[in-house]
């Protein structure tokens, strides 16, 4: 029944914005971590900004601290991830994933989240 749909990615100019969409079901935001990750073409999938049950960042990697944030909109289940200033560093295909039954886990690529989305592709070029 758990189910996370990614939308909103596309194609972006260097220094633009974009702003993706996970929405969940089968699930509440309040007993379940979570976190957007991506993977970039040749690369090894990496945490990108994880919040706790409560919503409390937790998590957001070096390389796109200031320009991402994230959000939750608890009534319609879905949490976002605001991407200002992007580079062409990070085109990747973005997925959001949820550890139930936890406040807070380990961001990072390897980590075994309970649920994964499918994943929503952003490529930065001119």
């Amino acid at each position: 029944q758990v189910q996370l749909v990614e939308s909103g990615g596309g194609l972006v100019q260097p220094g633009g914005s974009l702003r993706l969409s996970c929405l969940g079901s089968g699930f509440s935001l309040d007993y379940a971590a979570i976190g957007w990750f991506r993977q970039a073409p040749g690369k090894e999938r990496e945490g990108v900004y994880c919040i706790s049950n409560s919503g409390d960042t937790t998590y957001n990697a070096d390389s796109v601290k200031g320009r991402f944030t994230v959000s939750r909109d608890n009534a319609k289940n879905t949490v976002y991830l605001q991407m200002n200033s992007l580079k062409p560093e990070d085109t990747a295909v973005y997925y959001c994933a949820v550890k139930r039954g936890v406040q807070t886990m380990p961001c990072r690529g390897s980590y075994p989240m309970d649920y994964w989305g499918k994943g929503t592709l952003v490529t930065v070029s001119s």
